[in-house]
C-alpha cells in the first residue's frame, strides 16, 4: 500500500469531485494521505479533512509565499491547530526564491518564527525549499531541527544537498518530478537515498507525473512515481511501497497506522 505523503486535498481544484479523488485513491493502493497546510484557513481545512476521513492525516503551517501576512495571531491560530490528534506535521514551512511572493528577508524571518514554533510543538517539520537550499539548511541548523526531524518535501537540489539534510535527520521527498526527462539529478537522489529515508508525494493538485503532466495532479497518480523510483533502485514496486509507507508513519509517529488518532 502506498502513501501520498504530500499534497493539498482542501484546495479549490478539488471542490468539484473531492470525494471522488479520495476514492481513486483507494482504489489505486493509497492508504494514507498527508494533505498540508499552508495558512490558518488552508490548515483549519486540512484537520477537517483528517477527521472525516480515516486515511487522511493533516499537518498545519504557513507557505512563504505567505510568509508577509504572518502575524502573532497567526502563529497562535497555527499552535491551537496543531493540538489537534488527527495533526501530525508542522509545515509547510520554508523559503522560495524563485518566485520571491514575499520579500526574502521578511521570509527568513517568519521561517525562523516557524521553525521554533515547530520544535516547541514537538512536530516533525515539512519544508519548503525552491532555489533557497543554503539558506534553509542554515536556518535549519542554526535552530536545532534536528531534534524534531522533518522532510524536505518537493526535493529539488542534488545527491550532495540531499546527503546534508539526511545528515540533519531530514526525510528526503520524491515527487513526479522524477518522471520529467530532463530530472537526472533528481533520478540519481531516487537512487542513492537510503530507502528507510525516503518517502514519494504527489504535491497534489500540482505537478502531475508522467504520463498526466501538465493535467491536475491527484493523490492515485502518486503510483507513477513510486514505479519509477522502484525502477531506478532496481527493487520490485510492492517493496517501494512498503518502505515508503513504513518512513511516512515513522516519520508522522504513528507506527499503528490509520487507526493511531492519539
Amino acid at each position: 500500500m502506498l502513501t501520498d505523503s504530500h499534497c493539498h486535498l482542501d484546495l479549490p481544484e478539488f471542490d468539484r469531485d473531492r470525494a471522488e479523488v479520495i476514492e481513486r485513491a483507494a482504489a489505486n493502493g493509497v492508504e494514507l494521505m498527508i494533505t498540508i497546510g499552508i495558512d490558518a484557513a488552508t490548515s483549519a481545512r486540512a484537520v477537517a479533512l483528517a477527521e472525516k476521513y480515516d486515511s487522511i492525516w493533516a499537518t498545519v503551517g504557513w507557505h512563504p509565499h505567505e510568509a508577509e501576512s504572518l502575524t502573532q495571531d497567526g502563529l497562535d491560530r497555527l499552535k491551537k491547530l496543531a493540538g489537534h490528534p488527527r495533526v501530525v506535521g508542522f509545515g509547510e514551512i520554508g523559503l522560495d526564491f524563485y518566485r520571491n511572493l514575499s520579500p526574502a528577508r521578511v521570509q527568513e524571518d517568519r521561517f525562523d518564527d516557524l521553525i521554533h514554533l515547530g520544535l516547541e510543538l514537538g512536530l516533525p517539520l515539512i519544508i519548503h525549499d525552491r532555489d533557497a537550499h543554503e539558506k534553509v539548511f542554515d536556518h535549519l541548523k542554526s535552530a536545532g531541527a534536528e531534534r524534531n526531524g522533518g522532510v524536505i518535501h518537493c526535493f529539488s537540489g542534488d545527491y550532495a544537498l540531499a546527503r546534508r539534510f539526511l545528515d540533519l535527520g531530514f526525510y528526503i521527498s520524491i515527487t513526479g518530478a522524477v518522471t520529467f526527462p530532463k530530472a537526472e539529478a533528481l533520478r540519481e537522489v531516487a537512487a542513492k537515498t537510503p530507502l528507510d529515508r525516503l518517502l514519494v508525494e504527489t504535491d497534489a493538485p500540482f505537478l502531475a507525473p508522467v504520463p498526466r503532466r501538465g493535467r491536475r495532479n491527484e493523490p492515485a497518480l502518486v503510483r507513477y512515481t513510486a514505479a519509477e523510483v522502484a525502477r531506478l533502485r532496481k527493487i520490485s514496486f510492492e517493496d517501494t511501497a512498503a518502505a515508503t509507507s513504513a518512513n511516512a508513519r515513522r516519520l508522522f509517529r504513528r507506527p499503528e497506522g490509520l487507526k493511531s488518532r492519539a
